[in-house]
């Protein structure tokens, strides 16, 4: 099962994005792209449920051993920092579990 159909199934009414940043671009598209907001490093999965502790939920998925990048990283950083929970997720089990204690 997707994340995105385990957020449809479970959480229907959790306002959620997959941010599609892994595409292939012409050195035109991407110029364009990037004038449009298209940003490196965005997490893979954005949450946008507040709970008590954080404002939202932001997830990169990541096959092992395979790390996140520079840009992830400070995207993640600057994320935390304004009351996000972020997460490295590396298995389903991993995404799932963080995804119901966020969401409980």
């Amino acid at each position: 099962m997707s994340v995105a159909s385990y957020l449809r199934l479970q959480y229907p009414n959790v306002l959620f994005c997959h941010i599609a940043n892994e595409r292939k671009t012409s050195i035109q598209q991407g110029a364009k792209l990037k004038r449009l907001g298209v940003r490196a490093g965005m997490p893979d999965i954005l949450i946008f449920q507040p709970n008590k502790t954080y404002s939202g939920l932001a997830i990169e998925l990541k096959i092992k051993p395979n790390k996140p990048t520079k840009n992830q990283l400070e995207v993640l950083t600057m994320l935390s920092n304004n009351n996000w929970n972020t997460a490295v997720c590396y298995d389903f089990e991993e995404v799932k579990t963080l995804i119901d204690n966020h969401l409980k």
